[in-house]
């Protein structure tokens, strides 16, 4: 038995998004595939077809819920389901000549599916884990040593994995964590491998952590891997949306109860002494802590 936990990240661009967010998004394995046939079906409910892309891309969370799409999903009323869904497959079929309540249906589409999946999401006991850092946080490398800066995984990560390996080890079932990343270029793929062998293998909390926690991950095509895209919604929404103690940055407020949903999905443990373990961290610096 076994926990896969999907990671994806937003505002790693250092845009208009107020926290860059590493999130995770963990199922059991044997809840996965039922769950991806879920997921499947919530597309074909809202959108008249499987494997929901935009324009033969992949449906990222930043087209999915830009600000854009609610404010054509208020122009008009809300569309009954079966319009609603017949309008967005013409939307998605031929986007040379929507029409306005094609418009309209389509991001209505898109913001019940979301809300469902996150629903899914929870039925199905995931659990969320993320790092959220402020777009001010400090990330200058002190490090001079070239090979050094090569094997010091980021805090990001690093506190990722610390509260993904507190939920396998609270649950004393002997399950193992997966993880799986989307692919990234390959030769940041390479330098990511390298660093989280060395917080695995060469610091002390991270061989504690490799008990519980494969050290090398699983990296995977995101446009061809639900999961991937469902840790995608959920880094995005805490981004914009989630709004934590110590979180400044004002949020957008339409996206307020999709942001509830993915607290709901949030780890948390109660310590015997009365103390809870989130699974969401604010990190206000980058600069790593974490030497073999």
């Amino acid at each position: 038995m076994s926990w896969l936990l999907f990671i994806d990240e937003s505002g790693q661009d250092r845009g208009e998004s107020p926290y860059e967010v590493l999130a995770g998004v963990a199922v059991e394995d044997r809840q996965l595939w039922p769950l991806i046939q879920e997921i499947g079906k919530a597309q074909e409910h809202f959108f008249g077809t499987r494997r929901y892309q935009q324009r033969d891309q992949e449906a990222k969370a930043k087209k999915i819920l830009k600000r854009k799409t609610f404010r054509l999903a208020a122009q008009d009323g809300p569309i009954p389901g079966i319009e609603r869904r017949q309008l967005a497959l013409q939307a998605l079929t031929d986007g040379a000549n929507v029409t306005r309540r094609q418009l309209t249906a389509l991001a209505q589409a898109k913001i019940g599916y979301v809300e469902w999946v996150l629903t899914l999401c929870q039925d199905y006991s995931c659990q969320a884990f993320a790092s959220i850092i402020p777009q001010s946080a400090q990330r200058s490398m002190t490090l001079t040593d070239l090979d050094e800066v090569m094997r010091v995984l980021r805090k990001d990560y690093a506190y990722l994995f610390e509260r993904f390996h507190h939920f396998l080890n609270v649950r004393q079932r002997g399950q193992m964590g997966i993880v799986i990343f989307d692919e990234l270029e390959k030769s940041k793929s390479h330098l990511l491998i390298r660093q989280m062998e060395g917080y695995f293998l060469r610091t002390e909390n991270g061989r504690k952590r490799a008990r519980l926690v494969i050290p090398e991950p699983m990296f995977v095509h995101s446009d061809l891997t639900t999961l991937i895209q469902v840790a995608d919604l959920v880094a995005y929404i805490i981004s914009w949306g989630v709004k934590l103690s110590r979180m400044t940055e004002p949020r957008r407020e339409e996206l307020a109860i999709l942001a509830d949903k993915v607290l709901q999905l949030r780890y948390c443990h109660r310590t015997l002494g009365g103390d809870d373990i989130w699974g969401f961290k604010l990190i206000p610096s980058l600069i790593p802590a974490f030497k073999a």
